[in-house]
C-alpha cells in the first residue's frame, strides 16, 4: 500500500479530527495495521483523553435457550439439539443475582430466547421480581428482538412495551445488533428482526428516554462494504438519537452451529475493525473489548488500537460458550491485563462512572 505518511488526504482528514465517509472508511481496510490502530487509538484519545480502562462486575442470566428464531449462527438454542431445553423460575434468577452482588456485582443482563410463549406480562413480571428483591440491581436486560417478540406476542406498540419495562423497573437495553446488513440477516436469522425493526426498537428506547449499546457480529460471509454498512447504520442512529453508550464488536464463532464451515475470523480482522470502528464512529464514546470471542491476549491489543473499555466479567457466560469457546475472567485478571497494557483500570458502574480505581 502507499505510505499513509506522505501527503494522504485520509490520513490528514483522520487525524484532524474530521468525519470520514464510508467510502473512505473502506479505504481502511487496506491500510498497515499498525497504522491503523495508531490513527484509532489517535481517534480514541480526541474523545475520551485519559488513560483509564472500565470494566464492571456484571452477570447475564439466560432465563430460557427456547426460541422460535432458531438462528443458524446460534449453538445456544433447544432446536440447535445440543443443550437440553430450560426456563428458570422467577427464584432461580433471584439466587443467581444474589450471588453476583456477594462478589460485588451491579448489573444483571437478563437474556433469553425469543420463546413462542412469552408475552409482554412474563418479562415485566420478571423485572419486577427482581427490582422488589434487589432495587440496586441495574438491569440492562433484553434486547431489541426480545422486545419486538414481546410486541408482536401482546399485539401492543413497541412505545407500550417499553413504557411497561421501565415502569417495572428496567434501565436500559443492550443493543443486540448482529450485523445490520439485510442480506446476511436473510440467510443467518431470518426469523429475527429486520435492520429497519432494530433502528425502530432503538428510537423507541430514545423516545422514553432509555440507554442502550450496539454490538457487532462479524465473520458471517459479509463484504467488507458491509461491515461499513452496519456501522453506517450505528452512525446515523447515534447521530439522531445520542443513546447508543458503547459499542462492542465481536467475531462469530462457528464451531457448533449450523455455519461451521465457514472459517473463524482472524485476529487481524478483530483488530482493524476496532480501529476502524473508532475512527469512523465519531459519536461513541465507549468502544468494548470482545476479550469473550477473541481472547484476553488480543483484547489487550486493542487497548493500543481504539478501545478504552473491557465490558463485564460476565459471570456465567453459556451462549458463546455453547460454540465451544471457554474464555473466562474476574476483576483481578482484568485488573492485570488493563495494568500491562499501560493503562489505569477503573471498576465501573452501568453508567461509566467510576466505582473504584485500582492503583
Amino acid at each position: 500500500m502507499k505510505n499513509i505518511n506522505q501527503g494522504c488526504d485520509l490520513y490528514r482528514k483522520i487525524y484532524g479530527g474530521e468525519r470520514i465517509t464510508p467510502k473512505e472508511a473502506l479505504e481502511l481496510f487496506s491500510w498497515d495495521i499498525i497504522d491503523l490502530g495508531m490513527a484509532g487509538d489517535m481517534r480514541r484519545r480526541s474523545i475520551f483523553p485519559k488513560e483509564e480502562v472500565g470494566f464492571i462486575v456484571d452477570r447475564i442470566i439466560n432465563f430460557t435457550n427456547i426460541c422460535e428464531a432458531a438462528c443458524a449462527f446460534c449453538a445456544f438454542h433447544a432446536r440447535a439439539n445440543l443443550i437440553q431445553s430450560y426456563e428458570l423460575t422467577y427464584d432461580d434468577i433471584l439466587r443467581k443475582i444474589e450471588e453476583l452482588i456477594a462478589a460485588g456485582g451491579t448489573q444483571v443482563m437478563l437474556q433469553g430466547g425469543l420463546h413462542p410463549e412469552y408475552g409482554l406480562n412474563r418479562y415485566v413480571d420478571m423485572v419486577k421480581a427482581v427490582k422488589s428483591r434487589f432495587p440496586e440491581i441495574y438491569l440492562h436486560s433484553f434486547s431489541p428482538a426480545e422486545i419486538m417478540h414481546m410486541s408482536q406476542k401482546s399485539s401492543l406498540p413497541i412505545d407500550a412495551v417499553i413504557k411497561a419495562l421501565k415502569g417495572a423497573g428496567l434501565d436500559s437495553v443492550p443493543g443486540a445488533s448482529d450485523l445490520l446488513v439485510d442480506r446476511i440477516r436473510k440467510m443467518v436469522s431470518p426469523k429475527k428482526i429486520t435492520k429497519d425493526k432494530w433502528c425502530e426498537v432503538i428510537y423507541c428506547l430514545w423516545r422514553n428516554n432509555m440507554k442502550s449499546s450496539a454490538t457487532m457480529t462479524y465473520g458471517m460471509g459479509e463484504t467488507d462494504e458491509e461491515k461499513i454498512e452496519h456501522l453506517r447504520v450505528i452512525r446515523d442512529v447515534q447521530d439522531r438519537t445520542g443513546i447508543l453508550r458503547a459499542f462492542i464488536p465481536w467475531s462469530f464463532s462457528p464451531s457448533k452451529t449450523r455455519m461451521a464451515n465457514i472459517l473463524p475470523a482472524t485476529g487481524i480482522e478483530y483488530l482493524k475493525i476496532v480501529s476502524i470502528a473508532r475512527i469512523f464512529l465519531d459519536n461513541i464514546t465507549y468502544i468494548q473489548a470482545g476479550w469473550l470471542t477473541e481472547g484476553l491476549k488480543l483484547a489487550q491489543i486493542a487497548l493500543a488500537m481504539g478501545v478504552n473499555d473491557m465490558g463485564g466479567v460476565l459471570m456465567e457466560e453459556v451462549v458463546v460458550k455453547a460454540t465451544g469457546i471457554k474464555t473466562r475472567t474476574n476483576s483481578r485478571e482484568l485488573v492485570e491485563v488493563i495494568k500491562n497494557a499501560g493503562k489505569n483500570p477503573v471498576q465501573r458502574d452501568s453508567q461509566y462512572r467510576a466505582i473504584k480505581i485500582h492503583n
